[in-house]
């Protein structure tokens, strides 16, 4: 309400068209971009092999997908923003959300939702860091039940009590009021959500974004793909990782997203640069965050 939300606040002074776009577009799922990018699973296998065989570090390869998203909006905020209400807001974190097992071995015990907050300034073992202690807080059957888990659990022991529920919160977080613990909890509020959809043996997909929440980019890593490429006048199969990506086309104009992937795509190609803080960081005016580091 009046321009400040638990998560964000109204961003002043954008272009008119950019303004008026989520009056013609009011709804997420309106305003959905597909977008389909390769990333060179060879450097990323490559570092990944020499961090365990120089430093005994151990990274995933979607840890190297959330570290160079992170980056990119350490250089882009703008990508960062979301619509509610038809009004365009910066977020005041950077944050991602992924699905994870509670047994890895057993897909019949259920899932968990993680969603971590990461500070720009992150390195890839900072993102590591909080990415492994998120995933040992959430797993396994001794676990106590979250926050979320409790009020799922509450709202459908009366019939129509869920539906009722929702409606009241969509309608609070419409004006900005909704509970604070709600928005913080749910990982509907994420800058970028992202789901390993190989783990379980299928292709990239591309998400559709939520109209609930403020999620504005949503990527699908897939099963590791052999496409055959040219290289010095010689054709042979290289191995890319497929990503599908839906982004929300209101959040910013065309050549932010376009500057945002190109840093994404440099990260990706050459993740050694992770390993290192960057020189510095953009913020939105007015919106700087920081996340204490774990160690």
């Amino acid at each position: 309400m009046f321009g400040r939300r638990p998560d964000g606040r109204r961003v002043k002074g954008i272009d008119p068209v950019m303004k008026i776009t989520p009056y013609v577009m009011p709804m997420r799922c309106d305003a959905q971009v597909f977008l389909k990018h390769r990333a060179d699973m060879e450097a990323i296998a490559q570092f990944i092999r020499d961090q365990k065989a120089s430093r005994n570090e151990t990274i995933s390869h979607m840890q190297v997908i959330i570290a160079a998203y992170v980056r990119a909006i350490s250089r882009n905020p703008e990508v960062n923003r979301f619509i509610m209400n038809k009004q365009l807001f910066a977020r005041n974190n950077c944050s991602a959300a992924f699905t994870i097992l509670k047994d890895p071995s057993d897909a019949d015990k259920g899932e968990a939702v993680v969603k971590i907050k990461f500070d720009l300034t992150d390195t890839i073992y900072d993102v590591r860091d909080r990415i492994d202690a998120a995933i040992e807080a959430n797993r396994g059957e001794d676990q106590p039940a979250t926050f979320v888990d409790k009020l799922l659990g509450g709202i459908f022991l009366v019939p129509g009590l869920a539906t009722a529920i929702v409606g009241i919160v969509k309608f609070l977080d419409r004006y900005g009021i909704a509970p604070k613990v709600l928005i913080e909890e749910l990982p509907f509020y994420v800058g970028m959500y992202i789901t390993n959809t190989a783990s379980i043996g299928l292709h990239d997909v591309n998400h559709h974004l939520y109209n609930w929440g403020d999620v504005g980019l949503f990527f699908g890593m897939g099963l590791t793909e052999k496409v055959a490429v040219v290289e010095n006048g010689t054709t042979r199969m290289k191995r890319f990782l497929p990503i599908g990506i839906t982004a929300d086309e209101r959040v910013c104009s065309g050549a932010h997203y376009a500057r945002f992937f190109a840093d994404m795509k440099f990260y990706l190609n050459h993740p050694e640069v992770l390993t290192e803080a960057p020189d510095r960081v953009r913020f939105d005016n007015g919106m700087e965050y920081h996340e204490p580091k774990l160690k």
